[in-house]
């Protein structure tokens, strides 16, 4: 919990510092063409009657470019966003319905066709716990599409795990272990994108289908 805490402090100095100096405007457009290009690359078809859910969106999710879905987008950090970024305001998401609260302590009216959880998975409190969330959030047959920082190296991923060499990151994995906790749960693995390859992390989307009980 505390390394959670301190994670989260320095979540929202990191945003502060990012978009410091940043027009508004200009940054949603830069935004959105990045998303539409991410939402090309993961292959993921969305219908019309979908129900979406951002888990862990930030300032800026996924959600910026689902305004024609019903789409719910939650992170514990809205509150604090709205009122030090001037970057993001609920208002202007008329469509959205944002909740301000962890992924471990969300309870949503009912499970979604697909769940989009991007940059987000290793910052949470208890990763075991929310994945199992993520899993209840699906439905059956519906799809979970999971960005991750992947390691490359053993002995960083170790020493990371240790040491505060990754501040913002309370969790560190490589990408077996996170294939494992989605296909452990009943996902069905559709594919694995990388997305951006580097020397400590590699950048990863992994989209899974849960199996249906029957």
């Amino acid at each position: 919990m505390l390394r959670w805490k301190i994670a989260q402090f320095f979540e929202i100095l990191w945003w502060k510092n990012y978009l410091g100096g940043k027009d508004k405007q200009e940054y949603l457009y830069w935004k959105q063409a990045y998303w539409a290009g991410f939402l090309e690359q993961s292959r993921i078809q969305l219908q019309s009657d979908d129900t979406i859910l951002d888990a862990g969106c930030g300032p800026a999710g996924i959600f910026t470019i689902l305004t024609n879905y019903k789409t719910d987008a939650v992170d514990p950090l809205l509150d604090k966003y709205e009122r030090d970024l001037p970057h993001f305001s609920k208002k202007d998401w008329p469509n959205t319905s944002f909740v301000c609260s962890t992924l471990e302590d969300f309870r949503p009216k009912q499970p979604y066709n697909v769940v989009f959880c991007l940059n987000a998975i290793n910052h949470v409190i208890d990763i075991d716990r929310c994945i199992n969330q993520l899993t209840a959030f699906t439905q059956p047959n519906g799809t979970l599409a999971m960005s991750i920082d992947a390691h490359n190296h053993q002995w960083i991923k170790r020493l990371f795990r240790f040491l505060p060499g990754d501040i913002l990151h309370p969790h560190q994995y490589d990408l077996a272990e996170y294939e494992n906790m989605m296909a452990n749960r009943g996902f069905q693995i559709q594919r694995t994108i990388l997305i951006k390859k580097e020397w400590i992390f590699n950048y990863y989307l992994v989209v899974g289908t849960l199996k249906s009980a029957l």
